[in-house]
């Protein structure tokens, strides 16, 4: 119990400072991946919090991630940032990489947009491509393991239906108004660091997945365990299909990949945060 008392205590310090940062009150909070920390540069009336003034959040070390968390305007509606995550294969636990989350929840952040870089596992995704996360396979450790904290939510949670449908629809509409091609898929989570060897590209391509990486469904999980709404889009910026003895998976060539498509995730981006 006393345990349980301490987490909640740390989620509500980090809440609380986060309240005396800023007036704003934002009920919707984005979660930038690799190389799409300049979808924060859409945000007006920015305040830039480092992470390491925050409460009990760790530091983004992986490349492509700034660390800071922004509270600003975006499409005329408040908003809460991540200008970078926290990883599993950084050494951090899965309480650590999801504490951000329950911070958001204490805050009272009710809809989630993640977003990451992704390898494409089905052959008719081209680098560049943004894909809807329609349904996750998880090869990571739940990050719901151990003693529930009944405050936050249920001991076992639904997963049936993650990604809300109606941000998926809207998504849709507000790409084909702006003249951009959306795809839609199932996102596998895998520990990492390593990226995968093609014999694993294989496997998780036949058990259904259409791109991979090494973050998001830890949060995800964690911000359904809070109820909240959840949208997540991944920005595929390697492909199997281009893989061969004499090509290489590079993080630097991942995150220069995910920054050319940006501007287009932030469009759709905006068009999601309005109420």
């Amino acid at each position: 119990m006393n345990s349980t008392l301490n987490m909640i205590e740390h989620y509500d310090e980090a809440a609380d400072y986060l309240r005396s940062r800023t007036q704003l009150r934002p009920t919707t909070a984005i979660i930038l991946g690799s190389g799409l920390g300049k979808l924060a540069d859409s945000i007006e009336l920015p305040t830039v919090i480092p992470y390491a003034e925050i409460p009990h959040f760790k530091q983004s070390t992986a490349v492509g991630h700034k660390g800071n968390l922004i509270i600003g305007i975006m499409n005329g509606t408040p908003v809460m940032a991540m200008q970078g995550r926290f990883h599993y294969y950084e050494g951090y636990s899965m309480a650590e990489v999801t504490l951000p989350v329950r911070v958001m929840s204490r805050f009272g952040i009710g809809r989630l947009l993640v977003s990451n870089a992704a390898g494409g596992l089905n052959p008719d995704f081209n680098v560049g491509d943004l894909m809807i996360i329609t349904d996750h396979i998880n090869f990571m450790p739940n990050p719901l393991i151990g003693k529930n904290i009944d405050e936050m939510g249920p001991r076992f949670p639904d997963m049936t239906t993650v990604y809300s449908r109606p941000l998926r629809q809207r998504a849709h509409e507000a790409a084909s108004e702006m003249g951009i091609s959306l795809r839609e898929g199932v996102y596998v989570a895998e520990t990492g660091p390593t990226y995968e060897t093609p014999a694993e590209y294989r496997m998780f391509r036949m058990l259904g997945g259409d791109a991979v990486g090494m973050s998001t469904v830890p949060e995800v999980v964690v911000a359904r365990h809070c109820g909240m709404e959840i949208f997540g889009m991944s920005v595929i910026t390697n492909c199997a299909k281009d893989l061969g003895e004499d090509c290489l998976n590079d993080g630097d060539d991942v995150v220069r990949a995910a920054d050319l498509a940006a501007d287009k995730m932030s469009r759709i981006f905006a068009a999601l945060v309005r109420e």
